[in-house]
Parts: structure tokens; sequence; C-alpha cells
């Protein structure tokens, strides 16, 4: 069995936790670890081949040190230069199975989910693996237990094809209250998870038949893919034509080989603000409360600190979520109102929409301390081993100071080391790049000060990471050979 783990998603329904570059998934919400590390630690390890990760090409790098983090190497993390749904993103990675493993089955899931009872989830995949090898696509129905109106169902027929998998009445989109309240009482329904397992041929097969235009463009756009470090990139191209479509409608509806697995695991999709209160533990007011907080006559509500105190005093079923940059405070009965906020900051052109003030790239991250008209202070933080490209600005210049580990600095054709308590200076328009040959993580304070203080402003000449630009004018050949071995 082959895991595909399947990780887009824009950040909005957990905002200001989560944002664009930064979706739950890679966010410690339940656990100490991330939701996609522990989608990836519940499995059984016995006879499980290693995982084909679909991701967002701006997350290629939260992915790589997720895994690294795990001790996982992927049979092949695979970007999407933008999300079309989960049919194509299935579709290239049945293909990717083909290529690289042959015919084995395939465990969809999603990268965000939590699922508490592993032993129930085991035994849900040992009853699908036995279906999906005999032809079925499977999906995981979760038994509901209460009269949700957020997720989509799956209504069972009394066809038991073997053991605990039963063939499908039919697909609903998501009910009223009094709907599904009609469907909690009937027995005949599930939750549609989004969780599947089928072998990668029949998937295939079933989607060449029902939706030949997402089949064609697909299989075309993974057979023009190209290798970027250790990533696949498919073919941006081809893919822009495919269309979107979830794997629901572009073939589970349609197929008649779809069978349903019930699944009964604590299950929880961590959709919103209030399915998050619900997953953690509580004080005996109902309380949840994470970080730096101050809870005094306060009732079942979720208070989440990063960085502030949050005090909360005689309130009721209140939502206060601070990171650095923002805080909101909302009704526990209006979590579903964020993407309002989340689309608003888009429309507005602001950048908390989309990430935290902490910035996170492939060899560290920043974070933005202070700033003015004409003034930027950041903190960086290299990883060992790792390093900034070679690059130059040409409208700022910059001020580093080492305040932990060892820093080494490369300025046009000189490098040279520089400790803690140690300064350097680059000027507007020199050649530079920062370097971690230590153990243990670099920390810098930044200082750009200059007329544009722009992420535009920047050349770049060499980078392991594979994001050089087309320079204006023919750089110093000495600095081009100036490079630092992966």
């Amino acid at each position: 069995m082959i895991p595909v783990i399947l990780s887009g998603g824009s950040g909005s329904r957990l905002w200001p936790l989560s944002r664009k570059l930064q979706p739950k998934q890679f966010i410690n919400l339940v656990s100490d670890s991330s939701l996609m590390q522990d989608t990836l630690s519940r499995l059984p390890q016995d006879n499980l081949s290693a995982p084909v990760i679909v991701c967002n090409e701006a997350h290629r790098f939260m992915v790589r040190e997720q895994l690294q983090d795990m001790g996982v190497t992927a049979n092949s993390v695979i970007l999407e230069p933008y999300g079309r749904n989960t049919a194509p993103a299935v579709a290239i990675a049945a293909f990717q199975v083909l290529e690289s493993v042959g015919d084995e089955t395939m465990l969809v899931l999603p990268a965000d989910h939590v699922i508490r009872e592993h032993e129930e989830f085991h035994a849900a995949l040992q009853l699908a693996e036995t279906a999906a090898e005999k032809g079925q696509l499977v999906l995981f129905g979760i038994t509901p237990n209460a009269p949700e109106t957020g997720y989509g169902y799956v209504k069972s027929d009394s066809n038991e094809i073997m053991q605990s998998v039963f063939g499908v009445d039919r697909f609903v989109e998501k009910p009223d209250k009094e709907t599904a309240q009609g469907y909690l009482e009937s027995g005949d329904y599930f939750w549609n998870s989004g969780m599947f397992m089928f072998r990668p041929s029949v998937f295939l097969e079933q989607l060449a038949l029902h939706a030949p235009d997402i089949y064609d463009t697909s299989k075309l756009a993974f057979e023009r893919k190209a290798k970027d470090l250790e990533f696949w990139r498919i073919d941006e191209g081809t893919f822009a034509f495919c269309p979107d479509e979830s794997i629901d409608i572009a073939v589970m509806e349609q197929t008649d080989k779809a069978v349903v697995v019930p699944l009964d695991a604590g299950w929880n999709d961590v959709g919103s603000w209030s399915s998050l209160w619900a997953e953690r533990d509580k004080d005996d007011n109902g309380n949840v409360a994470i970080g730096d907080t101050q809870i005094i006559d306060t009732h079942n509500c979720y208070a989440h600190s990063t960085n502030r105190l949050v005090s909360m005093i005689g309130v009721e079923d209140v939502v206060v979520v601070e990171t650095k940059d923002a805080v909101m405070v909302l009704n526990k009965n209006k979590v579903q109102d964020v993407k309002k906020a989340v689309k608003s900051l888009e429309a507005q052109h602001r950048k908390e929409f989309s990430q935290h003030r902490t910035v996170y790239q492939p060899w560290g991250n920043y974070d933005d301390v202070d700033k003015g008209e004409h003034f930027r202070v950041r903190k960086l933080t290299v990883e060992p081993n790792q390093c900034s490209s070679l690059h130059r600005h040409f409208h700022r210049s910059e001020h580093w100071i080492v305040v932990r580990g060892c820093a080494e600095v490369t300025i046009e054709n000189d490098t040279y080391l520089l400790s803690e308590n140690e300064s350097t200076y680059i000027a507007v328009g020199q050649y530079h790049r920062i370097s971690n040959p230590g153990s243990i993580p670099l920390e810098m304070i930044e200082v750009q000060s200059g007329s544009a203080l722009t992420e535009q402003d920047i050349q770049r000449i060499d980078d392991r990471y594979g994001r050089v630009s087309t320079p204006a004018e023919t750089p110093n050949t000495q600095l081009l050979n100036h490079k630092v071995e992966n």
C-alpha cells in the first residue's frame, strides 16, 4: 500500500494561525507535530511504501523540512503550479505510482485531518485494502455523531459486498439542519471523509471513462514533468487547461465501482475554530487555552496565544487567536465567516491574508521585527549547512549582526567568518551571501536601509534551491564560480 498525501489548502479557515503560504497541515494544532506529520505517523508500518506527496509549489520546502524532521523519504513530492481540486491531483499521483512502483494500492489522504483511534483506523484500512484489490473504489465514510451541515454525505445501500464494505446508493451535498438530522436518524448515511483507497489502474480507467478531459490533460502534464532538486514539477502550461473538479464529482458519483467502508475512529477535518475547540482538552468551564493566556469567569471559549498575553474575562462562546501580526475575535457560532475576513484582506492587498510576520525560506526564516519608511529590521535564522542565494539589491544597503552561532559571509570576492557580536555592512549593488557552516541555527539581526525595501528588489545569480534571476548585466565571472555545494 502506498500513501498519497494531498497537501493543498488556502489557509483561510483557521486564519490568522494558518495562512495561504502556511496552511493548517504544517502547523502543530492538536499535538507536538504538524497535522501532516500526524497523518504519516498514524499509518501502519507493515507493508507500507514510501509516500507520494502532492503539494502547492509554494509549500515545497516546508514539506521537505517536515519530512526530514520525521526521517521520512518520500517516493516523490509532486508540485502543482496551482490548485485544480482533488481529481487532477489524484490522477497525477496515480500516474506516478504506476510509473514508480506499479499497480500498487493507493491510500489517498488529505494532509490536514485528525484521527484519534488508530487501531480502528488500521482495521478499516485492512477492510478497504481487500476491496481495493478486487477492483473497487473505496471511500471511507465517517459514522456521524451529530447533524453536521458542513460535510457532504454518502448514502450506503443495503448491499454488503463483503465484511463491512457496502455499496453506494448516492452522494449528497451539504444538507440543512433538518435534513442532516434525518440522515443521522436513518443510520444509512456517512460523512464524506475525502479519504479513498483503490488501485491506480482502476481509478485512471474510471477517470478516463467519466472525465476524459481531466484524464487526458493530467496524463499529458505528468508526461511533461521535470525534475527540480528532489521535487517533480508537472508541466504548468498543460496543467492550466485541466478542469477544476473534485474526485467525488469526476469519478465517485459516476462509477459503478464505488463502495464505502464505515470509519468510527475519532475523525475530525479540523475545518473551523469550533471543530478545533471540540478536539482539544478543556478546563472545567469548557475552555481551551493555548499559550500565554489568562481565563477568568469565562465559559466554552478558545484562547490561543503565540506571542503575547491573551486575557479573557466574563465571556462565553468566543474564539480569540493572537499571532505576531494579527488578533482575531469572533463568536464561536460564526466560525464559518472567517473566510469573509480573509477575502476582505486579500481584496485590500494586505499581506496578512497570505503570510505570517515570520516567513519561511528554504534556508531558514526571517521575522520582520520593525519597519519604517526607509528602514526595516529583521531577525534571520539560517539552519545548519544552509545558505542564502548569491544576490544583490539595487535600492538598499544592509547591516548584519550575528547574535548566535557563526556566519560565513561572502561580499563580492571576499569570504570570511563572523562570530557572535560581530557585524558587517553590504553596500547597495554588492553581491552577497550568508551561509551557516555550524551545527546550530545561526541567528542574525539584519537592518535594511534604502529607498525601496520590497522583496522584488533582488537579483540572484547562484542558488542551490533553483531561484536564479536573469541578470540585468553580466556578473563577475569569479562570483559565478563561488558556489556553496549542496
